[in-house]
């Protein structure tokens, strides 16, 4: 029997990636190409029978921290759990490369401080054979993987490449200083990445408690650093702030600045802060929609849900991990743990100790527990991340009367200690999603931040693009948008913003990177913990349900949520044309 396809989708509903409304159509893949979109009449080599469900283009992350996972795993979940085909790494200023020999530690630590991915995990994961930014590509373009990625430089790296113990005292860079970065800059673009990134937060720190060592970084080094994407003839700036720097209107204005001088384009990350500075968010929604109109290609990049931790008796932190008397049954197992706890002596020991005396998670002592609580629920089973006020842990402590300390410390026993605390820090102010449908349905904001890779103790993000469907586009009583608004969202969109005209678009001649959905039974499930990084260490993960297949470069690489064992998945070089 002859075949004239590699692959046909038969009978779904294809939301191609262009936010016009789904149709019924068949898709037919040659290699790694979609040929055929409508009615299919040759036979593929194998056939999916898609009635009744979605196909997507496969979902692209320009928003991730794989820079050290991307080395020695294949699998790059949760993200691949979660119908993401493709994604960018390297954000926030932190990465590994460029480096010497002697700075391998200083670039370990920051990423462990920043990004939350053990120091031992990665010194036994990262194999070093690499200096250059380009010989770090050359590493990833040699492990076969599940899904593409793409490679930022990262400042930090940079920075101290070329300036050594001064980059890590905070020192201005000399001329000379950004001469070399600037040409650095370009050797790195020139060899395939996708743009540079930066930080100017204080919450982004070392694992020691520094300063990153771009934090205090000038105008005229970002600037020579943009002219260097300039010389290679692309690049885009992924920048993270504070916007205090005096204020957001003045680091917005550097950020046109270097965006007109250098001609590249430039995405920010965009969250609504809690407390006094609520509203920063909008005025840089509005400062972004002025410079779109002025002609400059600033994008915010905003988050689907609100921004919180985990906090559990299975993960690395919990409000009580640094009182002696839990610190002493820490290393005991979970049900042996969790019967101490039950105990009234033990109980009343851990509940009147000081919770900071000897915590290893600093933004506990600088929120303080007080306020903290005010946003922080139980997670449930299954997850719920748009709580009422009435369920946080200080309304529930004030309506029975109970210190919310002692509720948080009930909450953590349920499902035998195997449950999550969800403390939100952004977009949740007024405990109202309003922050999010605003950026959501703002057409100048793409929407990313799942960190996938990082944060591995604490937050499971990386299911952004489930939650985003399911919550916004069939479950929310009200604001729900399109379902195929929010596929562009997390497809063409993204893609093209970063340069990847070669996909997210279920298209002729398009990457053949598919997603078939059961849309009626797609649902994150509860996250749990493992212990699968290298020197045994743990992460959160979450799973979900509902995803049929997922194929990149025409290859299936998931069914019904299961590894098939695939990996077509290859480092991509820099921006893609379409074919």
């Amino acid at each position: 029997m002859s075949f004239e396809h590699d692959l046909v989708i038969r009978g779904g509903r294809v939301v191609d990636g262009t936010g016009r409304p789904a149709v019924e159509a068949d898709v037919a893949v040659r290699g790694d190409r979609i040929v055929e979109v409508g009615r299919v009449a040759g036979r593929g080599r194998e056939e999916i029978d898609a009635r009744v469900q979605l196909v997507t283009p496969g979902f692209v992350d320009i928003h991730t921290h794989y820079d050290g996972q991307a080395i020695w795993d294949r699998q790059l979940a949760p993200s691949s759990w979660h119908g993401v085909t493709t994604v960018v790494m390297g954000n926030c200023g932190v990465g590994f490369a460029p480096v010497k020999p002697a700075d391998r530690q200083a670039l370990v630590e920051l990423m462990e401080g920043v990004e939350d991915i053990p120091g031992p995990c990665l010194h036994e994961g990262l194999r070093w054979d690499w200096e250059s930014f380009g010989d770090y590509l050359d590493v990833l373009e040699r492990q076969p993987r599940d899904m593409d990625v793409c490679a930022q430089l990262p400042h930090g790296p940079l920075r101290v490449y070329v300036m050594g113990e001064r980059a890590l005292r905070l020192e201005n860079a000399s001329a000379e200083d950004i001469a070399a970065m600037r040409r650095l800059t370009a050797e790195a673009m020139r060899a395939g990445a996708f743009g540079f990134t930066t930080s100017r937060t204080v919450s982004h720190r070392t694992v020691k408690g520094d300063p990153t060592p771009m934090l205090r970084a000038q105008e005229e080094e970002l600037l020579g650093i943009a002219l260097g994407m300039r010389d290679a003839g692309h690049g885009q700036l992924e920048f993270v702030s504070d916007w205090d720097q005096p204020d957001a209107a003045s680091e917005f204005g550097m950020l046109r600045r270097l965006v007109e001088q250098s001609g590249r384009s430039c995405v920010f990350s965009l969250n609504q802060r809690h407390g006094e500075s609520s509203r920063v968010w909008h005025e840089l929604l509005l400062l972004a929609d002025q410079a779109a109109a002025d002609g400059l290609a600033i994008r915010p990049v905003t988050a689907p849900r609100p921004i919180g931790s985990l906090f559990g008796l299975t993960g690395t932190q919990n409000p009580f991990a640094g009182t002696p008397t839990y610190l002493s049954i820490a290393h005991l197992p979970l049900a042996e743990r969790v019967a101490a706890m039950r105990t009234p002596a033990v109980r009343q020991r851990i509940l009147t100790e000081d919770p900071f005396k000897l915590s290893t998670f600093p933004l506990f002592e600088r929120m303080g527990f007080e306020k903290m609580y005010e946003h922080m629920f139980l997670l449930g089973d299954p997850p719920d991340y748009e709580p009422p006020r009435e369920a946080s842990i200080a309304a529930i402590a004030r309506r029975t009367g109970r210190a919310a300390a002692e509720v948080a410390y009930d909450m953590l026993l349920e499902d035998e200690g195997r449950g999550f605390l969800y403390a939100i820090f952004t977009s949740y102010n007024e405990f109202s999603l309003e922050p999010v449908r605003e950026t959501l349905e703002h057409p100048n904001a793409l929407i990313g931040l799942g960190d996938g890779g990082a944060h591995v103790g604490f937050i499971t993000d990386a299911s952004f693009p489930t939650w985003l469907l399911t919550h916004w586009g069939r479950d929310r009583a009200e604001g729900r948008q399109p379902v195929e608004e929010l596929v562009r969202r997390y497809t063409s969109d993204p893609a093209a913003a970063v340069g990847l005209h070669d996909r997210g678009l279920v298209q002729v001649g398009l990457k053949a990177d598919l997603n078939v959905i059961d849309f009626e039974r797609l649902a994150l499930e509860k996250p749990y913990v493992v212990a699968d990084l290298p020197a045994g260490g743990k992460r959160l993960l979450q799973k979900a349900r509902g995803y049929c297949a997922t194929i990149v470069s025409g290859v299936l690489t998931y069914r019904d949520g299961e590894h098939t064992g695939a990996t077509p998945g290859r480092l991509v070089r820099g921006p893609q044309a379409r074919a």
